[in-house]
């Protein structure tokens, strides 16, 4: 199926030069390239800028409430894990209200695929600042600045137990493409934060265009190594950011353990034939 087939006729009110852009598209592809089907996939999304995304994809889809679309993705796994879920998320979306959610889908290794639409601003309600703003963000909520640091989201994935960490840029298509693809493959819970510009309210091109970079030699199943790279941007300052899958490891997923009952007895093929009803 060709990817421009993934593209629903919906109207899109993006606004111009939005990465939301570049996500949508380099979805289209990478499903396309691993030869899915749209009844094959279903992409949940929460609220925000971000969750549009769920009308102009023509896959399945669920809009779920502001923070809650990580749930909706376990629940749809869990009652037929032959699908594709696909999470989009917003910082503001992930990282505020359904921070909770995040935590436990990382520590159950559930698989889905979370993609999260880092903008680092609230860009639907204008302005307003986020957990991933930098000190001193002036926003509609914030006229004279913040006066907190931003967490680092990957680092706290790693602590969460997550089994697949990545980052991406919304000006690197290429290989946001290589990291989506691995993260959908990838057996169990793939966080994949993309630092997704807004046009409107936070234009970071400079400074991510500038510190941007791609680690030569690393090996995504060393933790320490992970740990360093993860760690090597804070959000805060101008540091070098690290793209590309950051971490990686196999590990029983949360499906597999609900349906085997317990762990060390797991044989993924039957549990999948016992959850669509084959005997």
């Amino acid at each position: 199926m060709k990817g421009a087939e993934f593209i629903s006729h919906a109207q899109n009110t993006w606004c111009p030069g939005c990465g939301n852009f570049v996500i949508q598209h380099t979805i289209k592809d990478v499903l396309s390239g691993l030869g899915k089907l749209p009844e094959e996939v279903v992409i949940v999304s929460g609220i925000g800028c971000h969750a549009k995304i769920a009308d102009y994809m023509q896959t399945n889809s669920f809009y779920a409430i502001h923070g809650r679309g990580i749930p909706v993705a376990t629940g749809i796994h869990l009652g037929n894990p032959q699908l594709t879920v696909i999470c989009s998320a917003g910082d503001g979306d992930a990282y505020a209200e359904g921070l909770d959610h995040l935590i436990f889908a990382a520590k159950r290794n559930v698989d889905i695929t979370v993609i999260i639409h880092d903008n680092r601003v609230y860009g639907l309600t204008t302005g307003q600042y986020t957990p991933t703003s930098p000190p001193g963000f002036a926003g509609k909520s914030t006229p004279e600045g913040t006066h907190e640091d931003p967490i680092n989201p990957p680092d706290l994935m790693l602590a969460s137990g997550a089994t697949f960490i990545a980052r991406s840029y919304s000006r690197d298509k290429k290989g946001m493409a290589e990291v989506l693809k691995r993260a959908i493959l990838h057996k169990g819970f793939s966080f994949v934060e993309v630092l997704q510009v807004c046009a409107s309210f936070y234009d970071a091109h400079a400074c991510y265009d500038e510190h941007v970079y791609t680690p030569e030699g690393h090996d995504p199943a060393n933790r320490d190594s992970a740990e360093r790279l993860i760690r090597e941007w804070n959000y805060a300052g101008e540091g070098a950011i690290p793209l590309g899958v950051l971490y990686e490891r196999d590990a029983p997923t949360f499906g597999e353990r609900v349906l085997a009952g317990k762990e060390g007895e797991i044989d993924r093929t039957g549990i999948i034939e016992r959850a669509i009803g084959k005997r």
